[in-house]
């Protein structure tokens, strides 16, 4: 059985930097597609950015020039820098992991962005 456990979130001030991890703990299987969501108050989830096994990248227009994804296949661990973080950055961040067709979530992570 595939778990996945986040880390990294907290409180930073507006310009600074955090790096979320997720690492899917297990044997056995192969990882398509892992990437971050995120859903703020009162909002649906949202694509923050994602990698799938070629190394191929995408992220939201939002992000883009601030956050980067980075995977290493050896530890199963999906990374998520995030420089230049504003206000609306907030939210609770996911994890999501795709092994052939199963999709898998994270518990999720608090990121808050505040003075």
């Amino acid at each position: 059985q595939v778990q996945l456990v986040e880390s990294g979130g907290g409180l930073v001030q507006p310009g600074g930097s955090l790096r979320l991890s997720c690492a899917a703990s297990g044997s056995g299987f192969s990882i398509r597609i892992m990437g971050w969501y995120r859903q703020a108050p009162g909002k649906q989830r949202d694509l923050v950015a994602i990698i799938d096994s070629g190394d191929n990248t995408n992220y939201a227009d939002s992000v883009k020039g601030r956050f980067a994804i980075s995977r290493d296949n050896a530890k199963n661990t999906v990374y998520l820098q995030m420089n230049s973080l504003k206000p609306e950055d907030t939210a609770v961040y996911y994890c999501l992991v795709v092994l052939g067709t199963l999709e898998l979530w994270g518990q999720g992570t608090q990121v808050t962005v505040s003075s």
